[in-house]
């Protein structure tokens, strides 16, 4: 049931009680085993994209690893891609941050999220803490990932980005925090206390859109994974909350949306996993332009279009979601430069994303020739499905592709040979050969990882 939130009292405890419940009762024996392999292709996929961030091409990694060396901690989870340790919380703030930097991790579509770049960070850094094994963090993400996309729907994530939050970072505040709650071993009281802090801390805005260094827009991950585990530790340690953050006089949903949907969080839990609705990304840039260059490419292939014959291209993305892509200052948003780059260069790396190419005259005269429309038959399916169509007018004609399921979706998913090249591309100038083998052969046997300590020291510097 869906319904407008006043500032009326609701009934104390009901969807707080019932999703803190599932919590506790759920286990590792009730992951099919389906939605187990997809937890392991998503986490080794994030991994992918976090570990890439640390390159030395992108100053993100020396700003935060100077964050670690000057507050210093204590020596408790391993900050991914250095030799580094600290303390869980920041550990989670470091990783998450990186994790969504090069944004070529999976997403939710229809819950505007990106889970697994605020979960797998959460849960790697409580579990480290806590030493827990592979089976115990598997489990935690799984829940975790399906907390964050139930949450953000519940609240209408098209509400959240239209007042300017971040769906991500305010829901991805409560799928960390039962990632991190399940591994601090959280019940009863405790639990439903950590909740109500997560709440207390949910943020993210969305003006990192006029950061130009792209550092804005991963932090907002990185306070998701941060607030989550921090919750979940001053929980541990008896430290109160309010008990029904979902209810009451001043429930989540009036503060943010006024939207609120219990139907959204409850329908199929424990059945239907969201991680099996995840998509991979093959473009490190604004999943909403993906669809569009799967069509650009797609014509560019089979019509053998040179960037040099395109005189126009038209994109019609749903009205409600397109003023995010079109004309944005921000480069990894702005679909008139990301698809003129990938006219050109027939891909979208975050190099190209950071180092603006339109001192190329070729690429710079296309991007001023994309055009991008909002389409009111495109909102029916929208958020679920960021259908878009785009045509491309050339010489010899117009082109036309309608892709309503872009390369990566569970309906076009990508082969593991696939994932296996994807990663090994992004994470080349940080890992060597033989240690990208044994990131890939931990993740694959997640679940028989005694400490997940081992993994995560895989995840340090490479020797």
């Amino acid at each position: 049931m869906e319904r407008e939130v006043s500032g009326a009292a609701m009934p104390e405890g009901r969807a707080t009680e019932r999703l803190a419940s599932f919590i506790e009762e759920f286990s590792f024996e009730r992951i099919p085993a389906a939605v187990l392999d997809r937890t392991k292709e998503i986490v080794y996929d994030g991994l992918g994209a976090l570990l890439a961030a640390t390159s030395p091409r992108y100053d993100i990694g020396a700003v935060l690893t100077r964050l670690v060396r000057e507050t210093g901690a204590t020596p408790e989870a391993q900050v991914f891609g250095t030799d580094l340790r600290t303390n869980c919380v920041t550990a989670a703030l470091v990783n998450g941050t990186l994790g969504y930097y090069c944004d070529v991790e999976s997403h939710h579509p229809g819950a505007i999220m990106h889970a697994i770049a605020i979960v797998g960070p959460a849960a790697l850094a409580a579990g480290e803490r806590r030493h827990s094994s592979g089976r115990d963090v598997v489990t935690a993400i799984v829940l975790g990932i399906d907390v964050a996309c139930r949450i953000s729907s519940s609240l209408d994530p098209a509400a959240l980005y239209a007042r300017g939050f971040h769906p991500s970072c305010v829901a991805g505040t409560f799928g960390a925090l039962a990632a991190a709650a399940r591994l601090f071993g959280l019940r009863g009281s405790a639990l439903r206390h950590a909740f109500g802090l997560a709440g207390t801390e949910a943020s993210g805005l969305l003006s990192w859109v006029s950061d130009p260094s792209e550092h804005a827009r991963p932090f907002n991950m990185g306070l998701a994974a941060q607030h989550g585990v921090s919750a979940a530790q001053l929980a541990a340690c008896g430290f109160g909350g309010p008990p029904a953050i979902f209810e009451g006089k001043y429930p989540l949903a009036q503060a943010f949306t006024g939207r609120w949907s219990e139907a959204a969080i409850f329908d199929g839990l424990g059945e239907q996993f969201k991680v099996m609705e995840l998509y991979f990304k093959q473009y490190a840039c604004c999943a909403f332009i993906h669809p569009g260059l799967d069509g650009l490419l797609a014509i560019q292939a089979a019509e053998g279009v040179r960037p040099g014959e395109i005189r126009r291209i038209t994109l019609r993305f749903p009205a409600s979601g397109y003023k995010i892509i079109d004309d944005n200052p921000l480069r990894s948003h702005c679909a008139q430069y990301v698809l003129a780059l990938a006219a050109h260069k027939g891909a979208v790396d975050f190099y190209d994303i950071l180092h603006d190419q339109r001192s190329d005259p070729s690429i710079r005269s296309l991007s001023e020739r994309v055009q991008v429309i909002g389409d009111a038959d495109l909102d029916r399916t929208y958020p679920s499905l960021y259908r878009s169509v785009v045509e491309v007018d050339t010489a010899r004609g117009k082109h036309v592709r309608d892709i309503v399921h872009p390369r990566g979706s569970p309906e076009s998913p990508l082969a593991r040979d696939e994932l296996r090249a994807k990663f090994s591309r992004l994470t080349s100038e940080v890992l060597s050969a033989r240690r990208r083998d044994e990131i890939a052969q931990a993740v694959e046997g997640l679940e028989a990882v005694g400490d997940i300590g081992i993994l995560s020291r895989l995840l340090s510097r490479s020797a």
